[in-house]
Order: structure tokens, then C-alpha cells, then sequence
């Protein structure tokens, strides 16, 4: 869904309609959460998923007959007729945010003869009219799973999202909770989703972090910015793990003399940043400058040295254990060996 989004009409062109709406992949069906906005400043509020992760989500859902299903995020209304198709209409609650996209979704599905018990409001607290719940799917990505959804799932039920990092959305986290107040669960790789509402921040670099006082510290690295913010996905996943509260973002072509491209990284509180400098020439060493009481660059490289010592493992080698307290401790191989969480 990356790139200038266009729009697609069944009444004028049909046939491009039908295409995008059976093919297997994502299409936007909202843009900036219902509101109007010019076509250089659309960025996508809701789609329907791609039929492959819709699948391979309820397969690791493992619905059984008679199990009680909370959804959090109707969108559509396609994933919520799945699940009633398959449980019956007493047995799934869906909960949607927008108004607008609850009363659609309702609508589409009464057109097809599905009765859901579809509610609109914030998801982050679950539905307690219809606990317990043995099984909770979540079709936005979150940075933490909300208590409530551990709360209202019935002790062995699960809990599946798909998990995101303020450094990477990618990866899905399904959570066996244990009873006590916790959940425990190994990531599976693949999957990309826009994030609970609640849970957004909408940061920009200029506007809310670089301030016209700051002065930075410079000096030299030999890890590439690529080797941590590139096309490695593993890296990448294991490095949002450790910088929790580090998000990232690329400059290409800054108005910088000798630069050609610039990394940024940023606390989500914006009270610290960093930007590694490529000059488009060395691939050796690179000019860093930081600004505010954490070093972020040097957590980064810290980051990326453990996860090179550790084997360079992938996603589907790290879990995440939440404690009845909160707090989220992500592993690897077996919750005993938790990784270090940089402060």
C-alpha cells in the first residue's frame, strides 16, 4: 500500500474494480480517517487485507465450535462474516472505532444475510457485555496489547495481533493467556497493519523533534544506517525490539551540502534524536549527530551488535511475555532468556 494512493470505482470502471477486489492483496477502502484531503496528503485510514493474511490469521486463530470470538476492528466487515459464518451470529462481537465505517460494515453484512453483533466504540477496551472470550483478533497493529483484551480472555484462550514497533509494523503475535493476569506467546513473521487509533502519534521531525536551539554532538560510525533501517527485515524487527519507545524515518536528497541521504531516529516523547549522514560515496564511514539525554544512535548500533552475536535470528525465533502487571518482556527461543530492553 506504499506510494500515491488512486482511486477505483465499481460504477466507472468495473472490471478494474472486480480485479483489485478478488486480487490478493490489500486494498484502502478510507483515507485520513473519513475526512477530505488532497491527493498529495491521502495516507490510508482502513483497507481490507490481503485474502492470504485474512486466512493465515484465523487459521492461527484455531476457532473452534462453540468458542466466543471478540474482533477488535470491523473495517469491512469481511473478517467479522468469516467468523459468524463459521460460529454463528451469538458467538462473535466485533467493535469498530469510525461510526461511519461501523454502519457500513453492518450494512454489507445484513446484505448478505449475516446478523453480527457489530459495536461501535474504542476497542482498547474490549467488550465486557460479552466476556469471557476464548479467542481475541485484532486486525490493527498495536505497540502493546491492551489489559483489557487479557482481562476479558478466558485462562488458555488466545489473543492474536499484529505487532508493531514505533521502528517497524511487522509481525504477528499470537498470546496464550496464562490465568493470572498475563500472556505469553512466539512472534510468526509477515504481516503489516495500520495501528490502533489509541495508539498513534503523529510525530514530524521539524515540527516536533529537531528544535532551532539544539546543538549536536558529531561524530563518525562505521555501521551503515542500511544495516539497521534497510531491506533486512530481521535486523530491523530485532532492533524495534530493543529501542521500544525509537521510531525512524529516511531523508532522501536533504537540502545538505555532501548529503545524500539522512537517517533519522527520534524518541516517541521527542526529547532525544539522532541523523546518520550518507555522503552517497563512503560506504565505511558515516557522520552521526545527536541531540538530548539519550544516545540513540549508539543504543542502535548496540542493538544491531546483539542481534549479530545472537545469530542474526529472525522473527519467528523472539516471543513477548506480559506480565499481569503490563509489562511487556520480548525473548528469545523461550521466555527465560529475555532480551535487553535499552532504556
Amino acid at each position: 500500500m506504499g506510494g500515491e494512493l488512486s482511486e477505483c470505482s465499481r460504477e466507472e470502471t468495473p472490471e478494474d474494480w472486480l480485479r483489485h477486489a478478488y486480487a490478493d492483496t490489500a486494498v484502502v477502502t478510507q483515507v485520513n480517517d473519513g475526512e477530505a484531503a488532497e491527493p498529495g496528503e491521502r495516507w490510508a485510514s482502513c483497507s481490507a487485507s490481503a485474502p492470504s493474511i485474512v486466512f493465515r490469521m484465523l487459521g492461527m486463530l484455531e476457532v473452534r465450535a462453540g468458542h466466543r470470538v471478540l474482533e477488535i476492528g470491523t473495517g469491512t466487515g469481511w473478517n467479522a462474516g468469516l467468523l459468524t459464518h463459521r460460529l454463528g451470529p451469538d458467538r462473535v462481537t466485533t467493535i469498530e472505532v469510525d461510526p461511519a465505517l461501523s454502519a457500513q460494515a453492518t450494512d454489507c453484512l445484513r446484505s448478505v444475510g449475516l446478523e453480527v453483533r457489530a459495536i461501535c466504540g474504542d476497542g482498547t477496551d474490549g467488550y465486557a457485555t460479552g466476556v469471557p472470550y476464548d479467542r481475541v483478533i485484532a486486525t490493527c497493529s498495536v505497540r502493546a496489547v491492551p489489559p483489557a483484551w487479557i482481562a476479558q480472555t478466558e485462562p488458555g484462550g488466545v489473543i492474536l495481533v499484529p505487532w508493531e514497533s514505533p521502528w517497524l509494523c511487522y509481525g504477528l503475535l499470537p498470546l496464550t493467556v496464562d490465568g493470572h493476569g498475563g500472556a505469553s506467546g512466539s512472534f510468526s513473521p509477515y504481516s503489516a497493519f495500520m495501528l490502533l487509533r489509541g495508539q498513534r502519534r503523529d510525530l514530524r521531525i521539524y515540527r516536533d523533534v529537531v528544535g532551532d536551539g539544539h546543538v549536536p554532538v558529531e561524530s563518525m560510525t562505521r555501521l551503515s544506517p542500511w544495516a539497521v533501517a534497510g531491506d533486512d527485515w530481521a535486523a530491523q524487527f530485532s532492533v524495534g525490539l530493543h529501542l521500544r519507545n525509537v521510531w525512524r524515518t529516511w531523508h532522501d536528497n536533504p537540502d545538505v551540502q555532501g548529503v545524500a541521504s539522512r537517517l533519522w531516529l527520534a524518541t516517541t516523547k521527542a526529547d532525544s534524536w539522532a541523523a546518520v549522514d550518507c555522503d552517497g560515496r563512503s560506504s565505511e564511514r558515516f557522520t552521526v549527530w545527536e541531540h538530548g539525554p539519550r544516545r540513540l544512535w549508539a543504543m542502535a548500533e548496540a542493538a544491531h551488535d546483539w542481534w549479530r552475536d545472537a545469530g542474526r535470528p529472525g522473527p519467528e525465533r523472539f516471543g513477548m511475555t506480559i506480565t499481569p502487571e503490563g509489562v511487556h518482556v520480548p525473548w528469545l527461543d523461550t521466555p527465560d532468556d529475555p532480551m535487553p530492553v535499552l532504556p
